[in-house]
C-alpha cells in the first residue's frame, strides 16, 4: 500500500509541476505582448531612451565588485 500512495503523490506533484509551467508560459507570453504593445505605444525614440534608463539605473544598483587587498611583506 505504502508504495501506491507515494506512486499517487508523485502523480499529483507531477500534474502540479506541468500547470506550474503552462503558466508560466502564459505569464511570458503576456509580459512580452505587453512590453510590445508599449513599445508601440510610446514610440521608438521614447523607448530607447527609457531603455537607457534603465540600463543607468540597473548599473548603479548593482554591488561593486570588492578586491582582496593582500599586504604582503
Amino acid at each position: 500500500m505504502p508504495q501506491n500512495k507515494l506512486k499517487q503523490k508523485v502523480e499529483i506533484l507531477t500534474k502540479t509541476v506541468k500547470q506550474l509551467i503552462e503558466d508560466f508560459i502564459k505569464l511570458d507570453s503576456m509580459t512580452r505582448g505587453t512590453l510590445t504593445a508599449f513599445q508601440l505605444h510610446i514610440g521608438e525614440e521614447e523607448w530607447k531612451k527609457v531603455f537607457k534608463q534603465l540600463q543607468e539605473r540597473e548599473q548603479e544598483s548593482k554591488p561593486k565588485e570588492k578586491k582582496l587587498e593582500l599586504d604582503v611583506e
